[in-house]
């Protein structure tokens, strides 16, 4: 294998905000060395309120933190006061505003899996870990001061994708909130299917919170004809007096009974066919998917409050065995082997990318599949396929777990692709590999 040129390099720094897309040939050479002033990542917690600035340092952001008071530069280091956030009045305000409006809105009990879009200010997710609430933060590809970067660099989850065409890569029905501060998202356009995405991934009774200091009255009005054409209900919209944001919060029907009272039926019902848990390179819709409606089916019913809605499975899910056998294996290898006999100084552990999660069992899970279990038990993920690019940055997490993955990567260029993918988004290069529960792999590279 060789390095790559630096014109390569490049061009790939070009074309990153472009849409997923991977050559049929593969780029058969390693991933770049880390940039000069590289180091290693600050520790958790410390991470929540400084990173070293080299970390995530480029022309686009500089300019950025000279416009915001929640980032500074301090010598070596991007700090983030606690005092200070994109929103005034700080995020803690924010939220019991939000909570105020709303009661039924009870962060870390009722609401436990946000999604957070554009990702303005990471300390909005760090507030709301500290209310025992996970938010994954997406960052837009077309965000060229890359905030996602900087959430993932202090140890909070988050995600890069395209929202524009595609259809985003999360199973429909799964976030308590959808969360959009000051986000210049056009709503409205090519027939309302940004909005439409939004209500498939929202989970039914979930709550979708916008913000924003001006609206004028023709986006307004818009937005309110669009809304009401989907059915979103306006439980509240008010604006707070200390940051001057107007902030509404819709929520979306539990049940299908209003979709047939609409006097226009457009957007229509998606057709049967139309699977709305379909999401890896499927073109957004134009149409609304129903309300599950048989005790069977997943979202009949919310979770329960957290932290019961971890160990509690869902009826829906039918012979619940598998699921209680996984937790229990589990449970046994972190404890028994992972935390004790790897030598692993987990105190250094944070960001942790679990490749093939299956039910989220070992509780360090972030990502995989099943995926609807996964979040019914306030856990997060995304669905991808490992033989792509994965939408993050490189050297973003501190550990990879993938259980039985290369077994399932059985063509040689295929293993070549994930391997490329996984030295490119892990910081020291360390995987931990379970082929099988006889022998554990460690791998430390260069």
């Amino acid at each position: 294998m060789y390095r790559c040129r630096e014109s390569s390099t490049r061009k790939m720094q070009l074309y990153r905000h472009h849409e997923r897309s991977y050559p049929r040939i593969p780029p058969m050479c390693l991933v770049p060395l880390p940039p000069e002033g590289y180091k290693t990542p600050v520790p958790w917690p410390d991470s929540k309120l400084k990173i070293f600035y080299g970390n995530v340092e480029h022309p686009k952001l500089a300019s950025f933190i000279k416009t915001q008071t929640w980032l500074m530069q301090s010598e070596e280091y991007l700090t983030f006061p606690s005092n200070q956030s994109e929103w005034k009045g700080r995020v803690l305000h924010y939220l019991d505003f939000i909570e105020e409006m709303v009661p039924d809105i009870e962060w870390g009990k009722n609401i436990r899996v946000v999604l957070d879009l554009g990702c303005m200010d990471s300390s909005f997710g760090a507030t709301l870990l500290d209310k025992d609430v996970l938010a994954l933060s997406l960052g837009l590809k077309d965000d060229l001061t890359d905030l996602a970067q900087i959430a993932l660099e202090r140890g909070f989850p988050a995600v890069v994708s395209h929202f524009g065409t595609r259809r985003l890569p999360f199973p429909s029905g799964v976030f308590d909130v959808i969360h959009c501060g000051e986000c210049s998202i056009p709503w409205h356009s090519n027939g309302g299917r940004l909005l439409l995405e939004i209500n498939r991934i929202l989970r039914p009774g979930g709550y979708f919170i916008l913000s924003k200091k001006h609206d004028s009255i023709e986006e307004e009005q818009e937005m309110l004809d669009l809304t009401a054409s989907i059915c979103f209900n306006i439980l509240a919209h008010k604006t707070d007096e200390i940051s001057d944001l107007g902030v509404k919060v819709y929520q979306k029907p539990d049940n299908n009974a209003i979709y047939e009272l609409r006097r226009k039926k457009h957007p229509p019902l998606c057709k049967e066919n139309e699977k709305p848990d379909a999401a890896w390179y499927v073109p957004m819709k134009t149409c609304l998917h129903t309300i599950p409606a048989s005790i069977e089916q997943r979202g009949t019913e919310w979770p329960e409050e957290w932290p019961k809605r971890l160990e509690k499975f869902p009826e829906w899910l039918g012979n619940t065995e598998n699921l209680a056998k996984d937790t229990e294996h589990w449970k046994a290898v972190v404890e028994k082997s992972y935390l004790v006999g790897l030598g692993i100084n987990w105190s250094n552990v944070r960001n942790i990318l679990d490749m093939k999660a299956i039910y989220g069992g070992n509780k360090m899970t972030t990502f995989g599949a099943p995926l609807p279990v996964i979040y019914e038990r306030g856990l997060l993920g995304v669905y991808h396929d490992w033989c792509e690019s994965f939408g993050s940055y490189p050297r973003s997490y501190d550990l990879l777990h993938a259980d039985h993955l290369f077994s399932r990567l059985r063509n040689r260029k295929r293993s070549q692709l994930f391997e490329d993918n996984y030295k490119l988004i892990n910081r020291k290069h360390l995987k931990l590999l379970p082929e099988n529960m006889e022998e554990i792999i460690i791998a430390v590279d260069p």
